[in-house]
């Protein structure tokens, strides 16, 4: 472990998280965390903790980490789709290669409805981007 502590830390949730102080400075030298806000990502809130009153400065850096944050969800979830594909590659080779009968019977309606409706979906937003690139409406 390093010497030099970051002054916040935040403890990462589903929709945000919950940020605390770091502090060394006291007479045992232990590491104190003292939580001062709860953040949600998806609204943007920023709430201060208790009687807390949140500074300019931590305000700053919570914002700075919201937006770092946004980046890296965003990331992991293209990071994911393309997972998702050889995921996709993977199990059609298992289906072509090893795949027994029952196996077949099990999962093929389930993999058959979960493609048509992904297909589905892509064939229609495809076509939303080129039409609104040709600066056309599409038909409802």
């Amino acid at each position: 472990m390093s010497l030099e502590l970051p002054e916040f830390y935040f403890r990462v949730r589903e929709n945000g998280a919950f940020v605390f102080r770091v502090d060394m400075e006291n007479r045992q030298r232990r590491i104190e965390m003292t939580q001062i806000a709860v953040v949600n990502i998806r609204n943007g809130d920023i709430k201060a903790h208790g009687d807390h009153e949140l500074s300019e400065d931590e305000i700053e850096v919570i914002t700075e980490w919201m937006v770092d944050r946004a980046e890296v969800l965003e990331q992991r979830n293209i990071d994911d789709i393309f997972r998702a594909v050889d995921y996709l590659n993977q199990t059609t080779h298992w289906v072509q290669s090893r795949a027994s009968d029952e196996h077949l019977e099990e999962v093929t309606d389930s993999l058959l409805l979960a493609m048509h409706d992904l297909r589905s979906v892509l064939v229609r937003k495809k076509s939303e981007r080129l039409l609104k690139s040709m600066n056309m409406k599409p038909d409802k």
